[in-house]
Order: C-alpha cells, then structure tokens, then sequence
C-alpha cells in the first residue's frame, strides 16, 4: 500500500504530525458516568480531576500522541446532557491536564459552545461526531480557532438503537444504497461545508464512524474497505476501540474486548488509517508500531 505523507500543524505544539509515516495513538478519556467502556472519571466526581490527570499522564507515557476527552456518552441510546454540563464536566479537566502536560487535548464534541469554551481552556482539536452537522456554529468556531477537526460520518437514529443487557446497544436497519459511496459522499458535502466557511484543507481529518449508524456488518465493511477513504485526500481516523460490533461479533462484553479491538486496529492501519482513537492506550500503541513496522 502507497502512503502520502501530509504535514499538519496543530496548535500550539511544535512537532508536526507526518501523516503517512506512523500511526498516531489518541487516548479516550471520558469525563462521564456512563461510558459504555466502563472508564468513565465521573462514577466518582470528587476523584474525576485527579483521574483525569494521572489518566492522561499514564496515557503520554504508553504512547499517546493525542489526548481525546469527552463530556457526553455517545453510545447508542444514550441521553444527551446540556451544554453548560458538558462545559462542567471537562474544563477542569483540561486545565488541569494543561498544567502538567503540553500533549494536544481534543475536545470530543458537536456543540459550538462547547468546543469555544475548551480550546480557550488550553485544547487543541475538535473531534465533531456529526461532522459539522448538528450544530451551524461549529464550523465558525473552527475556521476563527484555526484548529484541526475532525469531521466524522454518522447516521445515528435513537429508533435504530437495539439493546442488550451484557453487549450493551447495536444499530439495525440502516439501510445505505451504497455504504462506501454513501458514506464518502456525505463525509464530502462536510468538508465542501467546512471549506465554504474557512475552514483550511490542512485543518480536515475524516472519519468514518465506526459504530455510529451502522449494523454490525456495515462496520466490519467499512473497515475491510477503509482504503477506500485514501483517496479523499485527508488523514483518516478511526475509533473502532470496545465497541459494540466487537462485542456481538464475539459475544463479549466491553471489558474483554482488547484482542478485538486490536484485530481492528491492525487491519485499519493496514487499509490506511493515519490516527487510532483508542481505550487501551499501552496495548494499542504496541499493535500500531508492529503493523506500523510491516506496513510502513
């Protein structure tokens, strides 16, 4: 497989990311109390700082380039939280990583408001899970920031949303005309938004959304086919980590989901992918630097 190496800026860190030349490792740091994983820092809030950061830490030191926090569940059927929440729930967290560590923090969110707050709070990306969709001011917020964001594909329907108890929720009934020319075709009409409103090329990551809107077996096809994606010119993440699919297509729940998660991480990096979005930040960064070595 032939890599373009891409060189990318994000602020204020001082080493480029070389797209094409290793896999770069993001680490999951959820401030929730009902992460589907189980590692949310708000099942015990007066503890949540000091876990963030001792998490954040152990992250940097086990391989993480990026650090990846979030303040609302994005399982499927989950309940959305309002923005002044999700401001509560992460600020401090980021502030407080700030003061310890000049690793890039990515705010998980699609709400405007909240991705203005957390880069004035020392974060660095926005990693938009509607891809610039959910909320119009969002796009407005990264072209002024002139900070990198990810723009993520999702179809994501609460009547779409099956659950059970030990795999947690799945998507079914998605139906796609075609799910790779689908999916490009409305990860492009995000870009071509982001684009129009000044948003710079060298600002774009895609993704396709492992997970969110998609039947178990239209995400084993995406990542079987995810070098598909090369050709839309940008650098590709891909956050397959615990997630359901897995766990149906194994029948495990999320806490035994690490050799899955690395089966997808290897064939990922092997269609293609330049950014892994991962829970188990010290055994993927392993995975991705032996693939890395075949591959690469």
């Amino acid at each position: 497989m032939t890599y373009e190496s891409h060189l990318f800026q994000p602020a204020p860190s001082d080493d480029p990311f070389t797209w094409g030349e290793r896999t770069y490792i993001m680490g999951i740091l959820n401030a929730t109390p009902d992460s589907f994983s189980g590692d949310g820092l708000l099942d015990e809030p007066a503890l949540a700082i000091q876990r963030a950061v001792a998490q954040a830490q152990q992250f940097v030191a086990d391989g993480a380039d990026i650090i990846d926090v979030g303040g609302e569940s994005t399982r499927p059927g989950s309940t959305p939280i309002h923005p002044s929440e999700e401001i509560q729930r992460i600020i401090p967290l980021i502030e407080a990583i700030r003061q310890v560590s000049d690793v890039p923090i990515s705010v998980d969110t699609y709400r405007a408001v909240v991705a203005e707050a957390t880069l004035k709070a020392g974060a660095n990306w926005v990693n938009d899970v509607w891809g610039l969709r959910m909320d119009s001011d969002m796009v407005r917020v990264v072209a002024q920031a002139g900070c990198p964001v990810v723009i993520m594909h999702n179809r994501s329907k609460p009547k779409n949303v099956a659950q059970e108890e030990r795999l947690g929720g799945r998507y079914v009934g998605i139906e796609y005309d075609n799910l790779l020319t689908d999916v490009q075709r409305e990860l492009s009409e995000s870009i071509e938004l982001a684009l129009a409103n000044g948003v710079s090329d060298g600002q774009i990551i895609i993704d396709p959304g492992i997970g969110f809107g998609k039947t178990v077996r239209q995400n084993l096809q995406l990542l079987n086919d995810l070098d598909q994606f090369l050709d839309m010119g940008y650098p590709i993440l891909v956050g397959p980590s615990r997630k359901s699919f897995i766990g149906y297509t194994l029948d495990l729940p999320p806490e035994e989901r690490v050799e899955g998660t690395a089966a997808t991480i290897a064939i990922a990096i092997d269609r293609g992918a330049d950014i892994i979005r991962v829970h188990d930040v010290r055994h993927m960064a392993r995975v991705a630097r032996m693939v890395d070595s075949i591959v690469r």
